[in-house]
């Protein structure tokens, strides 16, 4: 794991375009924390890095966007669910597209129904956010220590 710091919502995004550097289609990242804690601001700064050219914005209501850009991004939102029976029936499987590199906030109210082998990516603070970063599974290979050297604190 590697844990960064963040003092503004560009260097939340900032981290997220040097962590995007090791993602490869097919990958799912898994997005926590506080409301307010800038999950949509670091899927933001990941597709930035894809040349997804469109705002990139929450989506709590409409539960999955999906952005075009070099790699297809899948941004999703489990917010508003209230049981893993909704989320199996709106086809939450169909979303690990091989081709596209899958955003999931809240995923950790899910994170059993998701792909073991995956990124989780932890945050807390609003003002001074700290943004924690595992890889699980095979996604350990592809250890984000070296994308996030810049920002990582001890």
């Amino acid at each position: 794991m590697v844990r960064c710091s963040s003092s503004s919502p560009d260097e939340t995004r900032a981290i997220a375009r040097a962590f995007a550097s090791i993602l490869r289609p097919g990958d799912v990242v898994l997005l926590s924390g506080d409301l307010g804690a800038g999950k949509t601001c670091f899927v933001q700064g990941a597709a930035e890095a894809f040349g997804v050219e469109e705002p990139v914005t929450s989506p709590t209501f409409v539960i999955v966007r999906t952005y075009r850009g070099s790699v297809r991004v899948v941004h999703a939102d489990v917010y508003r669910l209230t049981s893993m029976g909704e989320l199996i029936d709106l086809g939450f499987e169909d979303l690990f597209d091989p081709g596209a590199v899958t955003f999931v906030e809240w995923g950790d109210a899910v994170a059993e129904e998701l792909p073991p082998d995956r990124f989780e990516v932890a945050m807390s603070g609003v003002d001074a956010r700290t943004v924690d970063v595992r890889a699980l599974g095979s996604a350990a290979a592809r250890s984000p220590e070296a994308a996030l050297a810049r920002w990582a604190i001890a």
